[in-house]
């Protein structure tokens, strides 16, 4: 019934070109945010930032209620990567849920986490499963809707500006919200209304499912083809009970294949990076630069270069420091999912980059002492 989409973001090329015309003013919007000083001190530079933001802000705008017709979640199409999974998954979902306490979209999360359709113990057409992994906004949401002993209301937009699906990804410094990142890099504000059961609804998206999440309703969930080229098991996660299942008239469903690298996330990542990538080492002091291994799938392996300069009236430096990064590094947004950190100190070679791959782990293992240099972090939660 409905067309399907992938590979949107299939290249760095072709995603840059998508964003060609607002991805300098975004990078520049969101080194801001991580350092507002550098307003202070090239205020000529920065003045358009705070109108980019400003015309980015989110937009209500009831007249798209009469755009979107009703449909099912079995009428969605039915995708099923790998012959192992659970179900069929949405896996370009934008996922939005707002805070209890201060309800909103300007406190409300975007994020994307994968979504089953049918499968397991589903009622068909009546629940879905979520899945969602620590670090993520909708957890401090659902945390709160618990607390009151209420549902959390939760809104999942498919497809619509390709600014979107980004907006979602991106780990952005606090402050600058995910609708607000989406309309500065799309360059037209996010357009959204509510609909008569208070649920938000974003005007531009092409499908939307709406439901509800009540505090200890789990039902088992996947298994999941996932990025390292292996299942993710069936585990319990939050039930959601759809509520409405929204259609544009030619609406077309987005979907991305996960699995082993490279995929469609390879130039999520690239351009992400290419964002963000001078905002990290602003938040984390006498941090160089930080690359998440692509090859490695992203999350599980980092390579960082940092500064040793604790104790420069020593003859022989031994890492001090850079055990300081390493732990700010792994306690910071979604690089805390890592469960490899590798970090040299630039003042052994300044010219080392940590996107020379094969060039950082030779310099690693001329030097590294497995007596005394590896630090594990045991018994705790990382992914």
């Amino acid at each position: 019934k409905f067309p399907a989409v992938s590979n949107l973001f299939g290249t760095l090329e072709r995603s840059k070109f998508m964003f060609r015309d607002s991805l300098a003013k975004v990078e520049q919007l969101v080194a801001l945010r991580s350092d507002p000083i550098k307003a202070l001190k090239n205020p000529l530079k920065y003045s358009s930032s705070a109108l980019t933001a400003l015309s980015a802000l989110p937009l209500k705008q009831s007249l798209f209620k009469n755009t979107f017709e009703k449909t099912t979640i079995s009428a969605l199409p039915q995708i099923v990567n790998w012959p192992m999974d659970g179900g069929p998954f949405v896996t370009m979902p934008q996922v939005f849920t707002e805070d209890i306490d201060k309800p909103g979209v300007m406190n409300s999360n975007l994020g994307m986490y994968r979504i089953q359709l049918a499968g397991n113990d589903y009622i068909a057409d009546k629940e879905i499963g979520l899945h969602y992994q620590i670090h993520r906004g909708i957890g401090v949401h659902q945390t709160k809707a618990n607390a009151k002993g209420q549902p959390l209301k939760v809104s999942i937009f498919v497809g619509g500006p390709p600014s979107h699906p980004l907006a979602a990804v991106m780990p952005l410094p606090e402050g600058l919200s995910e609708l607000t990142f989406a309309g500065a890099l799309g360059n037209r504000r996010f357009r959204y209304f509510y609909d008569e059961e208070g649920f938000c609804i974003s005007a531009d998206a092409d499908f939307v499912i709406t439901g509800t999440v009540y505090p200890q309703e789990n039902k088992p969930e996947g298994p999941f083809g996932d990025h390292l080229g292996y299942y993710s098991l069936t585990h319990p996660f939050p039930l959601m009970k759809v509520h409405n299942v929204y259609h544009k008239k030619d609406a077309i469903w987005s979907f991305t294949v996960v699995g082993r690298p490279p995929q469609e996330d390879t130039s999520f990542g690239a351009l992400i990076h290419e964002i963000t990538g001078s905002a990290i080492p602003q938040e984390i002091s006498g941090l160089k630069e930080v690359n998440a291994v692509d090859a490695a799938g992203v999350h599980p392996l980092l390579f960082a270069i940092g500064s040793e300069r604790y104790t420069p009236y020593l003859k022989d430096r031994k890492p001090q420091e850079i055990l300081t990064i390493a732990n700010h590094i792994l306690g910071k947004n979604q690089l805390s999912l890592a469960k490899y950190l590798f970090i040299a100190a630039r003042e052994d070679n300044e010219k080392l980059s940590t996107n020379h791959i094969q060039e950082f782990l030779q310099h690693m293992l001329e030097r590294i002492d497995l007596k005394k240099d590896l630090h594990f972090h045991t018994n705790t939660t990382i992914d």
